[in-house]
């Protein structure tokens, strides 16, 4: 999962949140330093993505990208995902995704000396563009894997992630809208005994 769809699983308490969305940037015992609720937030990101990586339906989504992208191939998936979660927004959620954004960034910057300094690093950048509402046309998603593929270790075949999305979309949506469901009640289920 990436950042709309962990954000999406935190609930409605602004510090999971919060830790849900920096809890690639704190390794290790370092979430020991934030408030209780944003430490749920990390712990939250770590099982979020534990329970992602072992899914045998996301697994099917990452072996059609396989041979391109390699140990990439859960990267890309998380991607695709976030984006079938923005297009597919209102299967999901009451709130307009443009509204949940906006209170996202909201949140955000209201906490933003609190967040990690890569976080802080790309945060106006993904406001200013909208990114994570953006996600929902492909060439919003098209744009954060160039990104992505110009900031990180990623390879830059953004053509060819772009192709094999459109040449398997419904293959796609059907494994993400089988797979969603599950992680959402695992997160609930988390975020009620935590």
């Amino acid at each position: 999962m990436n950042y709309l769809a962990h954000l999406y699983l935190s609930g409605n308490d602004p510090h999971v949140r919060i830790g849900n969305f920096i809890g690639d940037y704190v390794k290790g015992n370092s979430y020991d330093k934030y408030s209780p609720g944003i430490r749920k937030g990390i712990l939250l990101h770590r099982r979020i993505d534990e329970f992602t990586d072992k899914h045998p339906v996301v697994k099917q989504s990452a072996a059609k990208l396989y041979d391109h992208y390699g140990r990439y191939s859960g990267i890309i998936t998380d991607m695709f995902y976030d984006h079938l979660l923005a297009a597919g927004w209102d299967n999901y959620s009451k709130t307009e995704l443009s509204a949940f954004v906006t209170e996202v960034h909201k949140l955000l910057i209201f906490n933003y000396f609190k967040l990690p300094a890569r976080v802080k690093g790309f945060l106006p950048f993904l406001i200013k563009n909208r990114g994570l509402e953006n996600y929902r046309h492909i060439s919003g998603l098209r744009r954060a894997l160039t990104i992505m593929s110009n900031r990180s270790s990623l390879p830059s075949k953004t053509d060819t992630a772009i192709k094999i999305l459109e040449e398997h979309y419904d293959e796609f949506r059907t494994e993400f809208n089988t797979f969603f469901p599950e992680v959402i009640g695992m997160s609930q289920k988390f975020l009620n005994e935590n």
